[in-house]
């Protein structure tokens, strides 16, 4: 191995680390605090000593391998990935053959491909890292990527723009607290379903109105009165037609999340939303959110303007990591739940 290849002596003093594993599908309990192989960068990737993890509904998925779709992907007995945690904040300590333009010692924020966060460690392909500016901490950073960026992309997906009037469904979550947001920063006129004790905090996120989910339906008149340009539907729950009858004829409905079997999961739902667009002036779009660098790095230049505050409900010490996901797992988070590395 070349000197790249390796963590200089002054990053990395031990070729182990503790990491948050585990070696079967099932709840936070079934994660454990072991000693791991410190991963070395293959070519085109970086190593990382990690700041700070995000945790998303994501996590959760994989960690409970539920639907079960998603062990085609992430390993049919256990997760092939052992250790859980996408969203990444850290310092690059060493380098694959073939990284260039990138430093040791660059801080960085990342959107894992399969995991990995929760640990002192975790590889990364160069090509997903942004630097951190100087003006956002670890913290907040951590925060940003799957959340932020599939808020971003939903809105893109609705064609979202200034005088548009946009329901967010599921308001008060990570990915909500988001589009929120971004959607007001886009001069739209943001109306908004959550829960009632986090109305006060989506209003101040920039929503014009907002509704307690439990007192108010998405078809209840306060809504279906008026013809909303776009909704975001984040919760996943609402029938697709009464979707479609918010909207205006050009309008659109981006479906980010949905329930479903345990078996295939929301497929369901999006196959039947493609059947219910068909010649429609009101379409039902579904949404599948991918990595893009790009996108991370504006959120990342919003966050230093002002223009975006990632709302981070609580913070886990590394030790506290099983919580953590114990946490994210019991649902109704607000915003974010960010790990701290030690």
């Amino acid at each position: 191995m070349s000197d790249r290849t390796l963590p200089s002596p002054q990053s990395l003093r031990t070729d182990s680390m503790p990491a948050w594993r585990q070696h079967r599908y099932g709840e936070a309990d079934d994660v454990v605090l072991e000693r791991a192989d410190v991963p070395a960068p293959r070519r085109g990737h970086v190593l990382l000593r990690l700041r700070a993890t995000g945790l998303n509904n994501g996590d959760v998925r994989v960690m409970r391998g539920k639907p079960l779709l998603v062990r085609l992907a992430f390993g049919l007995r256990r997760p092939r990935q052992a250790v859980r945690g996408i969203d990444a904040a850290g310092t690059v300590v060493a380098l694959g053959e073939g990284v260039e333009g990138i430093a040791v010692g660059d801080e960085v924020v990342a959107e894992l491909p399969s995991g990995g966060g929760l640990a002192r460690y975790a590889v990364c392909p160069a090509s997903r890292l942004v630097p951190r500016p100087a003006g956002v901490d670890a913290l907040p950073a951590a925060a940003l990527p799957v959340a932020g960026g599939t808020a971003w992309q939903a809105l893109e997906r609705g064609g979202v723009a200034s005088g548009h009037r946009v329901l967010v469904i599921g308001a008060s979550g990570g990915v909500g607290t988001f589009a929120v947001q971004l959607a007001a920063a886009r001069g739209a006129e943001v109306w908004a379903l959550c829960g009632e004790r986090n109305r006060a905090l989506v209003e101040q996120l920039g929503a014009a109105r907002t509704f307690d989910y439990r007192a108010v339906a998405p078809d209840a008149p306060e809504l279906a009165a008026q013809p909303f340009d776009v909704v975001i539907d984040i919760a996943g729950t609402t029938r697709l037609r009464t979707l479609q009858g918010l909207v205006r004829d050009g309008g659109a409905v981006v479906l980010v999340s949905g329930e479903g079997g345990r078996v295939l999961g929301p497929i369901g739902r999006i196959a039947a939303a493609s059947v219910l667009s068909l010649g429609s002036k009101r379409p039902l779009r579904p949404l599948a959110a991918v990595a893009k660098p790009d996108v991370l790095a504006q959120l990342l230049a919003l966050t230093v303007a002002g223009s975006v505050r990632p709302v981070i409900e609580r913070t886990f010490a590394f030790t506290e990591a099983r919580g953590a996901l114990a946490h994210v797992a019991a649902g109704h988070t607000v915003g974010k739940v960010v790990v701290l590395a030690d």
